[in-house]
């Protein structure tokens, strides 16, 4: 295996493994639903790691230079819409199904997976991370197998981020237990976007 590839896997595991407001996300949207819908989430963040690894390695310190001044902007955008989805996780966990008049769409795999590869792009701190990687390692040298590395050890966390929430998923599948699951989900998320704000 060549030392850009096996770069790029300890980097996208140092990115992915700190659960935060996304882990939770996909755990939470596994235990819900189902794995196929969770294991989308976990690809759609894992692209968005794939996505800033090839920018950092394209652009390196100029592409951290334009970011950096609209990080912060991102980051509250960010954290705003994680709580937004927090508050609508715990309305609809509350709500219970059938109680309102306009039922609300299944979550399928497409919208999981573009919703996260969203969220996830709003973190600007990631390509900075990824660029300061390349940078500190003497540059680009085998740069699509830096991006491989990052992308596949992001993709594998994440999926065993799906896979542990569909776990806890199957053990509480009453209505008590998808209560519990998406409140708690809910609690995370928001504990964390406000965690991101004052970061901000």
């Amino acid at each position: 295996m060549s030392a850009p590839f096996l770069a790029g896997v300890v980097a996208g595991y140092g990115i992915a493994v700190p659960v935060g407001a996304i882990g939770a996300l996909i755990a939470g949207l596994s235990a819900r639903t189902s794995l196929r819908v969770g294991a989308a989430a976990g690809m759609g963040a894992a692209t968005a790691d794939g996505i800033y690894a090839a920018v950092a390695v394209a652009g390196g310190s100029a592409v951290a230079g334009v970011i950096a001044p609209v990080a912060g902007p991102l980051r509250w955008v960010g954290a705003l819409v994680l709580l937004a989805l927090a508050g609508w996780t715990a309305w609809g966990a509350v709500r219970g199904p059938g109680s309102g008049a306009r039922e609300e769409r299944p979550t399928t795999a497409w919208r999981a997976y573009a919703g996260i590869l969203g969220l996830t792009l709003l973190n600007p701190a990631t390509v900075i991370y990824f660029a300061a990687l390349v940078l500190g390692s003497g540059g680009a040298g085998g740069g699509i197998w830096f991006v491989a590395g990052a992308f596949l050890a992001s993709a594998s966390w994440q999926l065993l981020i799906a896979g542990g929430g569909s776990l806890i998923g199957r053990l509480l599948t009453g209505p008590r237990g998808r209560l519990v699951t998406a409140l708690t989900s809910s609690v995370v998320i928001a504990v964390l976007a406000v965690r991101l704000l004052l970061d901000a």
